[in-house]
């Protein structure tokens, strides 16, 4: 494993003519024996990185849809344990780079030093924290990177030029830019603002730029091409599986 992987993947997809693509789903869902069958199949069906999340009780950054989703898991008895356990037994058969997205609390409790010795051993590749500034995350991005784990930087509309530059110097795998200044969730466009944002994003990062929180359409990602390097979809999955449809439809539909 190396702590270079998340890039790698969106690299090859960029090489391939195409944006890169990032899948997200709450572990556990929709419930604990379909998960893994969804997530292999995301896989086998063109994701290039896979975002698993850690269902938390005080989700202040999910939208409607995911939030339901994640408090669902949780009454569903889903943890951090569960998770990794799972990765372990299935990481083998899954080529994607996995990527955990949460809250600091769950790992904090979990312990930062065993998080990380455990997530390297389970296959994990990276990890978003969304409530982890950057000034108290530097210690824990260095122990990351001990066991190959990339803490990806988060920016998004209303992060300064001087700030962005700081999220950059110690930015692994990706950098997850924010297209809003809410919640997670689809928007039916993208405001030029957020086209603006990336390009300086791109302009600053010397890794990928991957455009997350307001994807809903397939047809979105067309404006995506040439501004970003991947794409993180979420909600849009998560409603395509409540409706009833396979990951592996959902992704030959974003292909």
């Amino acid at each position: 494993m190396s702590i270079t992987k998340l890039a790698d993947k969106i690299n090859e997809a960029k090489a391939q003519g195409r944006i890169g693509l990032i899948p997200f789903l709450p572990g556990g869902y929709p419930n604990r024996d379909q998960f893994w069958k969804e997530i292999l199949e995301l896989d086998e069906n063109g994701a290039d990185v896979i975002e698993i999340g850690m269902p938390f009780s005080d989700p202040v950054a999910d939208g409607p849809v995911v939030e339901a989703a994640s408090l669902k898991c949780l009454e569903d008895g889903i943890n951090l344990k569960w998770i990794l356990a799972g990765l372990s037994e299935h990481r083998a058969k899954i080529s994607a780079g996995v990527l955990l997205m949460g809250y600091y609390n769950p790992v904090l409790q979990y312990g930062l030093e065993k998080f990380a010795k455990d997530a390297c051993a389970a296959g994990v590749n990276g990890l978003i924290i969304a409530d982890l500034p950057y000034e108290e995350g530097v210690e824990f991005r260095d122990l990351l990177a001990k066991y190959e784990i990339a803490l990806i930087p988060l920016v998004g509309l209303n992060t300064e030029p001087e700030r962005m530059a700081l999220y950059s110097k110690g930015g692994n795998g990706f950098c997850y830019y924010v297209s809003v200044l809410g919640t997670t969730g689809g928007t039916a466009s993208l405001p030029e603002e957020v086209k603006n944002g990336l390009a300086k994003a791109q302009e600053v990062f010397d890794i990928p730029v991957a455009l997350g929180f307001g994807l809903k359409e397939p047809s979105q990602l067309k404006e995506l091409d040439g501004v970003v390097d991947a794409a993180v979809f979420g909600s849009a999955l998560i409603k395509h599986i409540d409706s009833g449809k396979s990951s592996a439809e959902f992704m030959k539909v974003w292909k």
